[in-house]
């Protein structure tokens, strides 16, 4: 065979070897030789007496190995077993058959169902839509709360945080969002939450009803490459949704969760840790994720709300900082209002939607102000109300709040079980300044 031939056949046959071996093992990281992968290639982990199998993704690479990142546990595996890359790579199968299933990040069921079987394929990263392709954000998105709708009102496309202390109601609150919001598709990502809550979410929160509702779960006993990704895995699957041109609700539970998984990963990679042990990492992973939500031209939208838990209600913390900051709005929920007995324990001071001003008509917005006025008139003069201190006649704005005290604290309130359509919420919201 001539040279050139030959030369040109090698060229274009893979010569790297069929698998490589672990060197060396720790509690988050395994050391292997005899490949040459590239960073973020998944691999195959196997033991040699085949008992035992899982994923990893390559994470560090230097001249004579590379490192994994498992996204199951080390336990069982020893020096010598086989490393694989996996021809797949970073995609999950997605598809209609996802509605009303409960799965894992890789898709595979948790819910004793069969498989998934779907041919198409999608990728877990992608970039961001790009700014030019977003499209203006002047629809409402009606989601049944009537706080949300009438004083935080939310446009198509539009990401939002609902920023909560532990035990305060946020939980209750997404299941009120998923039930009564107006998408034709809902993805609902549990990431790093205890096992005890996912069940506990569907038939408690959701009521049992899973139709046009996929939830993917990565619970805290999963690794933190299984919780970062899952996260990815969700956004992955929404984008489906909206490629075919369906307004799609993302809701994830929690993006602190997401942000001490990646803490995790970066630390055991030798990152350098900075405020509250957060590698730097962290604050860029975090965009990546959020700005794959909104709407794009020609196709659906993402309207993307996620949690944050703020440790002690420290709004102040460095992810629920940078969280807001990316964020089109935020959603604070009070413990205080928790000890009143209202719920949704939703903090209209502190909370706002940034593009509420461009989905809603004038009427509406004046409505609205004049709601966030008085109520804050009587939270600057409570005190002095509640001793007697105020004499009515001294102020004719504040006397009109305290005219309308019950009717607006009875506006603030709603059952889980209520959904409450847009206009209805608008025409009681009317009829609190009648």
């Amino acid at each position: 065979m001539p040279i050139k031939k030959l030369k040109k056949r090698l060229a274009s046959e893979s010569l790297s070897p069929l698998f490589g071996t672990i060197k060396k093992i720790s509690a988050t990281k395994i050391e292997a030789i005899g490949l040459n992968p590239s960073i973020g290639d998944i691999v195959k982990i196997t033991s040699n007496s085949e008992e035992r199998s899982g994923l990893g993704m390559v994470t560090e690479i230097d001249q004579y190995s590379f490192f994994i990142s498992p996204f199951g546990f080390v336990e069982g595996f020893k020096i010598g077993d086989k490393i694989v890359i996996n021809d797949q790579g970073m995609m999950i199968p997605v598809g209609d058959e996802l509605l009303g299933r409960v799965v894992d990040p890789f898709m595979r069921p948790k819910d004793g169902k069969k498989e998934i079987s779907s041919d198409t394929l999608a990728p877990i990263i992608k970039p961001p839509l790009d700014a030019m392709k977003r499209g203006l954000i002047d629809e409402h998105f009606s989601v049944g709360v009537k706080t949300i709708d009438a004083l935080l009102t939310c446009g198509k496309g539009q990401k939002l945080g609902i920023f909560a202390g532990s035990g305060v109601g946020k939980s209750t609150l997404m299941g009120m969002i998923v039930k009564g919001s107006s998408a034709k598709i809902k993805v609902v990502a549990l990431i790093g939450e205890r096992g005890r809550e996912v069940p506990e979410f569907i038939q408690k929160n959701l009521g049992g009803d899973l139709s046009n509702t996929v939830i993917i779960v990565a619970t805290s006993d999963d690794s933190p490459l299984m919780r970062k990704y899952g996260a990815f895995c969700a956004m992955s699957v929404a984008e489906y949704f909206k490629s075919r041109g369906n307004d799609v609700l993302f809701i994830m539970d929690s993006i602190t969760r997401f942000a001490m998984a990646q803490r995790e990963i970066g630390l055991a990679l030798g990152e350098p840790p900075t405020s509250k042990g957060y590698p730097p990492s962290v604050l860029t992973l975090l965009p990546q994720l959020m700005e794959r939500a909104g709407k794009e031209e020609g196709k659906g939208s993402i309207t993307a709300f996620f949690t944050v838990l703020v440790e002690g209600d420290d709004l102040s913390d460095p992810i629920a900082d940078q969280s807001r900051s990316i964020l089109d709005g935020h959603i604070v929920l009070s413990r205080e209002l928790t000890d009143f007995g209202i719920y949704p324990p939703i903090s209209i001071q502190n909370s706002a939607s940034r593009v509420m001003g461009d989905v809603i008509d004038d009427e509406h917005k004046k409505l609205a102000m004049k709601f966030k006025r008085l109520n804050s008139l009587l939270k600057e003069n409570e005190i002095l109300i509640r001793i007697g201190a105020y004499e009515k006649g001294n102020d004719p704005e504040l006397d009109l709040a305290i005219s309308k005290k019950e009717k607006m604290n009875e506006f603030l309130q709603q059952s889980p079980e209520d959904i409450i359509d847009f206009d209805e919420t608008k025409r009681r919201l009317k009829d609190i300044f009648l």
